[in-house]
């Protein structure tokens, strides 16, 4: 038992100590931070199919070495510009935002990567059902950094509205896994398993895309079977890599 538990807590604590490990603070403030175009989406004035991106990218400043911040980005076929959604913590009113920045850019300094990336008619098909889960989400005016509900949140409840975009949420993503009071099990977030969690601070998700994963104080490890890797906290992986052309259909 006392085996375990020390295995249970160098995969928590080791992960975290190396992001710590790896962490320069930036030589800007949040107002001066980069925020320029990555490249990453396509140009809409000449790729007139449709687009659905998901993205990723490290919080800013200390923060960075625990969370990772997402955002959503879609395109209807023939149309000439991007709608991007996200939740973020800052500023009265909602928390839901729309065009809050540039479609693939810099998260204050952050270069994002991307979890989902559907083109062409499949990625139509998603947009509609998409939007309705943005409208949807239920804490629009509401948000905690730790353990929940917060952008990941969101990310999480379109996930599982939506689950045919096949996302796996990083293990470094906290708050994916809150989940409220009354409504401690249901669907894991990729909607390819379940999931069992009080409040985003303690529970597990079994499913095909996420693997076998635990979450402890809102800190989540597990194994990815599938696509061998350890999921680990503050990191997100470590193994096979994620193959983002998984979720890339025209």
């Amino acid at each position: 038992m006392k085996l375990v538990l020390l295995i249970v807590l160098a995969w928590i604590i080791v992960p975290v100590l190396v992001s710590c490990a790896r962490y320069t603070s930036p030589g800007y403030s949040w107002s001066t931070a980069p925020r320029h175009s990555t490249g990453l989406a396509p140009d809409p004035q000449v790729h007139r199919d449709a687009v659905v991106q998901i993205y990723n990218a490290r919080a800013f400043s200390w923060r960075g070495i625990f969370a990772t911040h997402p955002w959503i980005v879609v395109k209807h076929t023939d149309a000439v510009a991007y709608k991007r959604y996200e939740v973020v913590g800052w500023g009265s009113g909602s928390k839901l935002r729309t065009d809050y920045a540039t479609v693939d850019g810099l998260w204050y300094g952050s270069e994002p990567s991307l979890l989902v990336d559907v083109r062409g008619p499949a990625a139509d098909a998603l947009i509609d059902r998409i939007e309705s889960a943005v409208a949807s989400y239920p804490y629009k005016n509401d948000y905690a950094t730790w353990p929940g509900p917060n952008s990941n949140t969101f990310l999480a409840h379109v996930a599982r509205e939506v689950p045919e975009l096949s996302l796996d949420i990083p293990a470094s993503a906290i708050g994916k896994d809150y989940r409220p009071w009354y409504q401690p099990a249901g669907f894991a977030p990729s909607g390819t398993g379940v999931q069992v969690s009080l409040l985003g601070l303690l529970g597990a998700t079994v499913a095909a895309e996420e693997g076998v994963e635990f979450n402890l104080l809102g800190l989540s490890f597990g194994v990815d079977v599938l696509r061998p890797a350890l999921r680990l906290p503050a990191i997100g992986r470590l193994g096979v890599p994620e193959d983002v052309s998984r979720s890339t259909r025209s």
